[in-house]
């Protein structure tokens, strides 16, 4: 599964007309956006993995941090 999600983004950033993705994308990308410039995250690792956690979520439809 991990993989999956991984080519998911892969193929949504370099190929957004053929991807399914897009919307689970930008929903990522416009909350991670906010969480950022909020000040709260303290290393631009924490950043990425949001990134990669919400585009999991909205991809899957369940809670990455149930691993």
């Amino acid at each position: 599964m991990e993989d999956d999600i991984g080519q998911r983004l892969v193929k949504a950033l370099k190929k957004p007309q053929e991807s399914e993705s897009l919307e689970s994308l930008a929903k990522a990308m416009e909350i991670t956006k906010a969480y950022a410039s909020s000040g709260s995250a303290t290393h631009f690792s924490a950043v990425a993995r949001l990134f990669y956690d919400l585009f999991e979520m909205f991809e899957t439809g369940k809670d990455p941090r149930q691993k």
